[in-house]
């Protein structure tokens, strides 16, 4: 079983048109709405692949009671933190004739101490059955830098396996903390390292990982580019595809967590987290895959080795 942790869990609200007039009235051709928050999206993506997964979330207010109502329609194992804090809602216009995405994130309630300190024990009380364990999206105002790493020593000690997937002071604190895999966006990867050459920059954060650490960092369109101590490897998907980005970073990390948790050789978990991420994009809402896509492109994702920066 695979557990999940979404600190920031939020009812996302997705629009589709045309194209966006940032300044005139705009009729949307299409709106969903689900349950949400980076995390959220990774449990959605493992439970349409069939693996065995839970979500742990902090849910307060009307909002929290919708997110529930929508993880059980769904039949996802939900374990639910309430906390006081109305759960926040995000917005995501996808453009149709660009194939872009703008997106509107509020930054949620502000948690006390004691909320986050409920957080770490649900996710805790897991560990004993939990196969990896998923780190996913931002911290909400409130819990501190470290929050991250505080669940990740709290998974090394029970001898689970740790995904990280985070941005700003919460992946360097979570990385010092020594995660088995951290999975940057460019941007992210930028603004850990400082660096602009990938590979200078993928080496820079995996040293911070520690001994068996490794680096995933995802380039959209580009593909994926992994450091780990079995090897470096880039991984290409065979073509573009345009659709909804947003959760496409969500799908390469469920993924990578199943791979993790099955022991999949890097090469072939990589070439499973790009075509899953190609397949996310393809469809309409964050959280879903285009299946046909993923079998389709899976055996022609190209991953080649690649000399260590």
């Amino acid at each position: 079983m695979i557990v999940t942790v979404t600190p920031n869990p939020a009812w996302d609200v997705t629009y589709h048109l045309e194209r966006l007039d940032r300044h005139g009235a705009n009729r949307p051709a299409s709106v969903g709405g689900r349950a949400g928050g980076k995390g959220i999206n990774v449990t959605r993506v493992l439970r349409s692949l069939g693996v065995a997964v839970v979500a742990v979330a902090p849910l307060g207010g009307p909002t929290g009671e919708r997110i529930r109502a929508d993880l059980a329609a769904a039949d996802i194992a939900l374990t639910s933190v309430p906390v006081v804090g109305e759960t926040r809602c995000t917005t995501t216009i996808v453009e149709t004739a660009s194939g872009g995405a703008t997106s509107l994130n509020e930054l949620g309630p502000s948690r006390t101490a004691e909320e986050w300190a409920r957080v770490v024990a649900a996710a805790a009380e897991l560990l004993p059955g939990a196969s990896a364990l998923v780190l996913s999206g931002s911290l909400p105002p409130g819990v501190p830098e470290g929050g991250y790493a505080e669940l990740v020593t709290r998974a090394r000690a029970a001898g689970v396996p740790v995904l990280l997937d985070a941005s700003g002071p919460a992946l360097l604190a979570g990385v010092a903390a020594g995660p088995d895999v951290v999975k940057p966006n460019a941007d992210e990867l930028l603004a850990a390292t400082g660096e602009g050459d990938p590979l200078r920059a993928v080496a820079r954060l995996a040293a911070r990982t520690g001994a068996g650490g490794a680096v995933v960092a995802s380039f959209g369109p580009g593909g994926m580019l992994a450091a780990s101590d079995a090897g470096w490897w880039r991984a290409v998907p065979p073509e573009s595809v345009h659709g909804n980005a947003t959760g496409a970073g969500d799908a390469a990390v469920a993924a990578l967590a199943r791979g993790l948790a099955e022991g999949v050789p890097w090469p072939e978990r990589l070439r499973d987290a790009v075509a899953l991420s190609a397949a996310a994009v393809a469809a309409p809402l964050a959280g879903d895959v285009d299946g046909e896509l993923y079998r389709a492109w899976r055996p022609r994702v190209r991953v080649d080795a690649v000399p260590p920066a």
